[in-house]
């Protein structure tokens, strides 16, 4: 049997063509659906799975160069949110955009995460060192 943290094997499966450079997008459950590109969805329920737990799952299979996220996450949230995201994404380089400008990143992914995460504008992309 597979002995490995992620077991959802259509994730498993995106995450494995993941070359220098590319970009994944991990979405909170209302992100626009965007069709040229793969979108696995996990959503089971509010917050089941969240973009954080997504995150502390692959993050330690995964090298990040950088990561975008919306500037409007910062002035939406309340501090435990973005101090939990801080957390998580400690080491990794993180620019802030206008969200309008941040879903312009998204067409070039290849792929999409849908998640059941309800923390606004928790929407992150993550480029492939």
């Amino acid at each position: 049997m597979f002995n490995h943290p992620l077991l959802n094997p259509a994730l498993h499966e995106l995450l494995m063509r993941v070359r220098h450079t590319n970009t994944i997008v991990i979405s909170d459950k209302g992100f626009p659906f965007w069709p040229e590109i793969e979108t696995i969805d996990i959503s089971l329920a509010d917050d089941q799975p969240s973009v954080l737990d997504v995150l502390k799952v692959i993050l330690p299979h995964f090298t990040v160069g950088k990561c975008w996220m919306a500037e409007e996450f910062n002035s939406w949230n309340n501090e435990e949110t973005k101090k939990q995201f801080a957390a998580v994404l400690s080491d990794i380089p993180r620019e802030f955009k206008d969200h309008d400008e941040f879903k312009k990143l998204v067409p070039k992914a290849i792929g999409l995460i849908r998640t059941g995460g309800t923390a606004s504008y928790s929407n992150i992309i993550l480029e492939s060192a």
